[in-house]
């Protein structure tokens, strides 16, 4: 996933507006008597997830917070200490349960020879001991939960140098620590190996360059970023408690794994890889301890049923292959191991348990592939399949199947669109007015704002809070200033947030009702400096390419040459038909210009759009006329910030 840090510091909720219909509800009664209907519905719990949960445990940071280098904090591992006893009538009564069980933190002993790291971050540390250093799986999210969580295993089990870093898959959550337990020194010095999976660096790149900005502030509403952890705020995030904050690094690996059963050694420790592509991410790999008799399952199965199609947008899932490759493990490891653990969540312990959680995951995501498939040939549309599908009982009643982070609903959608698109093949749908133009025809049609709101109200107090939401959104489209709806709409959220059992769910539903009630919150996002050194210069070009304005550029011209010689590059720039096309290695015969220069300064001329009289001082030639590079420049958007969602 794209991350978004999220400082999980349990303070308290910001005030609001000194409005009583913008402050926070407390359950309504529908929402109290649907919780109790939920927490009938559960399944027996027989204690193991907590047990395995706790098992092993060693130790953990004496101070909570974790901080950066200027003293800011990034992170607290206690984040969650105020839960206790039963559910609260704002949290749905699984999803309790399952946050009180993911709320621990710490290093726990798994295997011999084989720990983790566990709620320093949103994900895991997999920490294997070497004959001489620590071989290191998923080094979390940035450099400061890294090196807090480096710090405590040196200190517990005694200090070592790192030999070893695997980045399981493409998400900054499993490499952006990396600079906190390892440097570029040790690994040009042969000191440290890192190995990651096929198509690595460029799936890395790729996710966070061309719909990073979108996917950025998506993501704020899919991890409630800004929602304090409480019982009426952020209830962790279904795989971990929250994404942390600091600075997310990356270091190049120096090995690729290619296909499945392919090994390595490190430090005298012996690794199998299976490969997994297209699954969680589309470059991700799973790791096999024969030693130990472990298996690391990355992130195709871990305490909950995942995304398909996460809620802050990503390429489509394969949840066909995601159903394969868990056989496949099943086959090649589950035999072979006693302990099974994953880059999220907890372990699991003894050989039958490492088979029914993997054979489980398999089942519920063939499940959901084959039975989305089969609903759609018969001629449902995703909204009515996911209304419709549900997991039967026999997968749902397992507790790491049900849906903390992904759902049934979203992913049968997901299934739906990777085959057949978003289009319901229903002709209304194909071309249909935009929301703002459509809630303002919609609300006319209904006899105007007071009918809406009569009728919202109607919903509301039934607990009908789907309809309540859909009538007000269509009158906040129409009306956005219309101060009732605005606050009526974010109470209807915020009732379904409180019963939703997906951590991200409630993270959506609370986010939205606090962006009505409080107004957009800008986010600034920071863009790893490893991450942008890592990208290559033909997706970068491509990225600048989207940001092209055809109301500016029109129907100019323009023909440019780039030369960066420190990366010993040069690219021929054309823009014509209000496009711009970039090939690479080739030149302009008869240029509008010849723009050499390192292509730090090209970063700043093209994403910062710093004035060519700056970039000429720092040591940019421009040759030829520079007003084409000018015009070129003038016509880019600048980069993209934080735009409404529950709101025009």
């Amino acid at each position: 996933m794209r991350l978004i840090p999220l400082l999980l510091l349990g303070v308290a909720t910001p005030a609001f507006a000194a409005n009583p219909a913008l402050e926070p509800k407390p359950a309504s009664e529908a929402t109290i008597a649907a919780q109790k209907e939920i927490a009938a519905s559960l399944p027996a719990d027989d204690g193991r997830d907590l047990e395995f949960s706790q098992r092993g445990f060693i130790a953990t940071r004496s101070d909570p917070i974790i901080r950066a280098k200027d003293g800011r904090p990034v992170w607290n591992v206690e984040a969650y200490s105020w839960m206790q006893g039963d559910a609260p009538a704002t949290v749905n009564p699984s999803l309790w349960r399952h946050m009180s069980i993911l709320r621990h933190h710490g290093l726990y002993k798994v295997a011999d020879n084989v720990w983790q790291v566990r709620g320093f971050d949103i994900s895991n540390m997999t920490v294997i001991k070497g004959e001489t250093g620590w071989i290191l799986i998923d080094p979390l999210t940035t450099r400061e939960t890294a090196s807090a969580a480096l710090e405590l295993v040196n200190k517990e089990l005694g200090a070592r140098p790192v030999t070893g870093l695997i980045y399981s898959h493409s998400h900054g959550d499993h490499f952006g620590g990396a600079r906190g337990v390892t440097s570029e020194a040790d690994i040009k010095a042969g000191k440290v190996a890192i190995i990651a999976p096929a198509h690595f660096i460029e799936e890395t790149a790729s996710e966070n360059v061309m719909a990073g900005a979108a996917m950025g502030r998506r993501a704020n509403y899919q991890f409630g970023t800004g929602l304090a952890p409480g019982a009426q705020g952020q209830m962790g995030s279904g795989i971990g408690k929250g994404v942390a904050g600091g600075e997310i690094t990356l270091l190049t690996p120096t090995d690729t794994i290619l296909k499945t059963g392919e090994k390595r050694t490190i430090d005298g420790v012996e690794l199998e890889f299976q490969m997994v592509p297209e699954t969680e991410a589309p470059s991700e790999m799973n790791v096999y301890l024969p030693a130990a008799r472990t298996f690391l399952a990355a992130e195709i199965a871990t305490c909950t049923l995942h995304n398909i199609l996460t809620p802050r947008g990503a390429k489509v899932r394969d949840a066909l292959a995601w159903s394969q490759y868990l056989g496949e493990a099943v086959n090649l490891y589950a035999g072979r191991s006693n302990t099974i653990v994953s880059s999220h969540c907890w372990p699991r312990f003894g050989q039958k348990e490492v088979e029914s959680w993997l054979s489980g995951h398999r089942d519920n995501y063939r499940y959901l592939h084959d039975q989305t498939v089969r609903l759609m040939n018969k001629g449902y549309t995703q909204t009515e399949i996911a209304e419709k599908l549900k997991a039967p009982p026999a997968l749902a009643n397992q507790w790491f199947n049900r849906g903390y982070y992904g759902t049934y609903s979203h992913n049968s959608k997901a299934v739906y669109q990777r085959y057949l698109g978003w289009y319901d093949a229903i002709p209304a749908n194909l071309n249909p007015y935009p929301p703002e133009e459509r809630g303002k025809r919609l609300v006319a049609a209904m006899g105007g704002a007071k009918k809406v709101l009569a009728e919202a109200k109607k919903a509301m107090k039934a607990g009908d809070y789907r309809w309540s939401s859909d009538l007000l959104h269509q009158l906040v489209f129409a009306e956005p200033k219309n101060a009732e709806a605005r606050a009526l709409l974010a109470d209807s959220y915020e009732q379904q947030g409180y019963q939703a059992e997906s951590a991200i769910w409630r993270n959506q539903f609370l986010t939205a009702a606090r962006d009505l009630r409080q107004g957009m919150t800008p986010s600034i996002a920071s863009q790893s400096v490893d991450m942008i050194s890592a990208i290559a210069t033909p997706l970068l070009f491509d990225s600048v390419a989207t940001r092209l304005n055809p109301e500016i550029i029109q129907d100019r011209k323009l023909a440019i040459n780039f030369v960066i010689p420190d990366r010993q590059e040069k690219a021929k720039i054309s823009v014509g038909n209000s496009v711009m096309i970039t090939e690479m290695n080739s030149a302009h015969t008869a240029p509008d210009a010849t723009v050499t220069g390192p292509r730090q300064l090209y970063l700043a001329m093209l994403f910062l759009k710093m004035p060519l009289a700056q970039l000429e001082a720092a040591g940019l030639k421009i040759e030829g006329d520079k007003a084409a590079v000018e015009a070129l420049q003038a016509a880019l958007d600048p980069m993209p910030a934080a735009f409404n969602i529950v709101e025009p």
